[in-house]
């Protein structure tokens, strides 16, 4: 009679790293902070997705071929990577990390324990530009992802948090797009019921000058700002058919967006014609002026120069 045989378990997390191009000392020290952390190895699965690096990586990386999944596809930019590591991804929660930043082990850990011991949807941590910042031990929650959102100004990098991989549903990554992290995190937000909050500084973001992000190429510059609008009028769709608590965390969100818009805009351009379409948009909109609310000090002030010609002329003057 054949022995039954025991079904593998799902491992409790799964790290997507995307890589382009990036040199391989930093992926290596990128998997060997995911491989020190206290995970048995059938706790956890990395998948590599390299988004057509001139070179393979892995042939570098051959003492890891045990301890990661690589996929290779043409480049298409992060979220084509991204959801094609979701596809792959077995584990009841993802973390999303970009090849050339690291995991820092103790507040990492802490935040893990979270995710192990809670019944958690969310766990939300801080980047940093520190190697071995203090660990908080202390952690708020839990509150559903829409009562956060109604009080606190959303950090929407996707690799600031731990998440349940089965809150996700059909959302995926925009491909093609900018800043697409900052659509897709408030919508995972409104799908989770149980969001812990730490301080911890867990995830290691390193700041690269020839990034895409710090480029400064009037084309790159209008995709960004184009982009970051098509993001804003996407989640005001969202929010319009929304139930209506729902709706008001949106559209704090939304404020805060289109605040950041604007001062994306003369932040980029430093054109009074520029900044005077921007906001012409917005009004088209009904997102301007920007709500009279006091989400945060930064949000009031600019909020308040912003709605006068001579604030905007002391933005555009003050702004680098």
């Amino acid at each position: 009679m054949p022995t039954p045989q025991t079904l593998p378990s799902q491992p409790l997390i799964s790290f997507i790293v995307t890589t382009y191009n990036i040199e391989v000392d930093l992926l290596r020290e990128c998997f060997d902070s995911i491989l020190s952390l206290s995970l048995a190895k059938e706790e956890r699965e990395i998948i590599v997705v390299d988004d057509g690096s001139d070179e393979a990586p892995l042939n570098e990386l051959l003492e890891l071929r045990d301890e990661i999944i690589y996929i290779r596809q043409a480049n298409q930019g992060l979220s084509v990577a991204r959801n094609m590591g979701l596809r792959c991804a077995t584990g009841r929660f993802v973390q999303f990390v970009d090849g050339d930043d690291y995991i820092i082990r103790a507040p990492y850990e802490h935040c893990l324990d979270i995710a192990r011991y809670q019944e958690t949807d969310i766990v939300l941590f801080y980047e940093t530009q520190k190697s071995h910042p203090e660990v908080p031990w202390m952690f708020d929650g839990p509150v559903s992802g829409v009562a956060y959102m109604h009080q606190n100004n959303l950090r929407a990098s996707a690799c600031g948090y731990i998440f349940r991989r089965a809150i996700l549903g059909s959302l995926r990554f925009s491909p093609g797009i900018l800043h697409e992290d900052e659509e897709f995190t408030p919508q995972l937000m409104l799908r989770a019921e149980h969001v812990y909050s730490t301080k911890s500084e867990a995830y290691f973001y390193r700041k690269r000058h020839d990034s895409i992000m710090e480029s400064h190429d009037k084309r790159h510059t209008a995709k960004r700002l184009t982009d970051m609008m098509g993001i804003i009028l996407h989640l005001k769709e969202v929010a319009e058919t929304a139930p209506e608590i729902d709706r008001v965390a949106l559209n704090r969100r939304i404020a805060q967006l289109s605040s950041d818009y604007l001062y994306n805009t003369i932040k980029l351009t430093h054109s009074r014609h520029q900044l005077s379409e921007a906001i012409e948009q917005l009004r088209q909109h009904g997102l301007y002026p920007l709500p009279d609310k006091r989400y945060t000090k930064r949000y009031t002030t600019f909020r308040w120069l912003v709605s006068n010609a001579l604030g905007r002329q002391l933005l555009l003057s003050t702004v680098r």
